[in-house]
């Protein structure tokens, strides 16, 4: 099991992006707005060759967990949710109008929020709606989140009827006073009864996400949590840094920050995950991912081809994506747009016939680059500065001068032990595989900007 000392700890887990897009949202603007947005659309029809994704967000639950720092509604009353779905399929109509004959779908990806808190007819007629507008490509990803305590063997059994192939069940943790400090009540009982029904009825890849760096967790708690879901044989697991953020999500201000374990104690729970988890036939991908050997994240992996983008890490390369629901990121033509986070504001929008963007970004050249050469360190944990900057025209060692003398300064990250620099190549090491967010941010234009902002992002460890 990697350890490190507390020195080198405490100089490498600062606060940095998790980099699900480059530049972050950090830098979008209210500038770019629906116009834009509707402008990019309209090429992209005349592009029908390129892969494109859809992301669609139902934010709704019933309770809000204190940890948890995603776009969320609260709300026991289920029918609540039905106008909003009605703008959904409103805003699907707008996408469709825009994109002409390009609405071939590789990947579909439904999340929250929790999905399944709308009952099994709901997600059907949502389906059935978007497929009318919509096409789902042969071979195509069609995936959902799903909470173990309010999923039933009927949505199950309707997902599957409806083509879905990939399913994560929201685990975190499966120790009682962990989750009683987190304000999350689901028994393992729970956990491990849906994940069998889930195998049953042939789901072909089933996913567990689990959270480290909880209050109340120590190498104890989570090894058995993680002895437990290693039972479960799972085909993949995500395994997220907690995401310690009150400044952006003031509800995770309910926890007692005095519980949350130390940084030595944080880095320790995740070593443990490593190790358990290499052990036990899992092979590490990435940031977060770990994977079965047959899994075709492990394949893309071992090929230099692994991408991600806002649904993860996955094996679709070079698509864009257009998102549906409220904080929806849409990742297309070079620029990012994001609806309105507002559930108001998305309606009003909506109501108008306008497409409901409230803010977005245009990459430039220089954004282009930076973008590829973070995403192969953050992917496949290595990046060719000269074979990337061919693709743009640059000769990438020049370009990135500075950068590799950042990496190789007394005390850089190569001296840390955490990067390699052969030839063009960056490359990270075993260690540097742990603190991947650290050698990506070298290449980030924006963080030295960031460092006198206050703080933005969690901690990288």
């Amino acid at each position: 099991m990697i350890r490190v000392d507390s020195e080198l700890l405490a100089r490498h887990d600062r606060p940095g992006p998790r980099y699900t897009s480059y530049p972050t949202a950090m830098e979008f603007s209210s500038a770019f707005g629906p116009d834009e947005y509707t402008t990019l659309l309209v090429d992209a029809a005349t592009h029908p060759e390129r892969p494109l994704s859809l992301y669609v967000h139902l934010p709704f639950c019933e309770a809000r967990c204190s940890f948890c720092a995603c776009h969320v509604v609260v709300s026991k009353r289920p029918e609540v949710a039905d106008a909003y779905l009605n703008r959904v399929v409103a805003e699907a109509d707008l996408l469709a109008s825009h994109l002409g004959d390009r609405r071939q779908v590789v990947q579909y990806h439904w999340g929250g929020g929790t999905p399944t808190y709308h009952s099994p007819e709901v997600l059907v007629e949502l389906h059935q709606a978007l497929t009318r507008r919509f096409d789902m490509a042969p071979g195509a990803e069609l995936a959902i989140e799903v909470d173990p305590r309010v999923t039933t063997v009927g949505h199950l059994e309707a997902l599957a009827q409806l083509g879905f192939n990939r399913i994560s069940l929201g685990v975190q943790d499966l120790d009682r006073d962990v989750q009683r400090l987190i304000g999350r009540n689901q028994t393992r009982e729970e956990t491990e009864r849906l994940y069998h029904d889930t195998r049953r009825l042939g789901f072909p890849s089933i996913n567990l996400d689990l959270i480290y760096g909880l209050p109340g967790q120590d190498e104890n708690t989570l090894a058995e949590t993680l002895k437990a879901v290693i039972d479960l044989r799972p085909d993949r697991l995500a395994v997220y840094s907690f995401a310690y953020v009150p400044w952006m999500r003031p509800h995770q201000r309910r926890m007692d920050e005095s519980l949350l374990p130390g940084t030595d104690a944080k880095f320790a729970l995740l070593a443990r995950v490593v190790s358990s988890l290499t052990d036990a036939g899992y092979v590490h991908i990435g940031m977060d991912h770990f994977a079965l050997p047959t899994d075709e994240l492990v394949t893309a992996a071992h090929q230099g081809t692994l991408n991600r983008n806002f649904m993860g890490y996955t094996t679709k390369r070079d698509t864009e994506m257009v998102a549906l629901g409220t904080s929806g990121i849409s990742d297309i033509g070079h620029a990012f747009t994001q609806n309105h986070r507002r559930l108001a504001s998305y309606y009003e929008a909506i109501d108008r016939q306008e497409l409901p963007v409230e803010r977005g970004y245009r990459l430039d050249m220089d954004d282009q680059i930076r973008r590829v050469v973070i995403t192969e360190i953050m992917c496949n944990g290595m990046a060719d500065l000269d074979g990337i900057g061919r693709r743009f025209g640059v000769d990438g060692t020049t370009y990135f001068a500075s950068e590799l003398a950042e990496l190789s300064e007394p005390d850089g990250l190569i001296d840390e032990g955490m990067a390699l620099v052969t030839g063009s190549q960056v490359s990270t090491t075993e260690l540097g595989a742990l603190f991947v967010r650290r050698v990506a941010a070298v290449f980030d234009a924006y963080t030295r900007q960031r460092s006198t902002d206050g703080p933005m992002f969690s901690k990288t460890v």
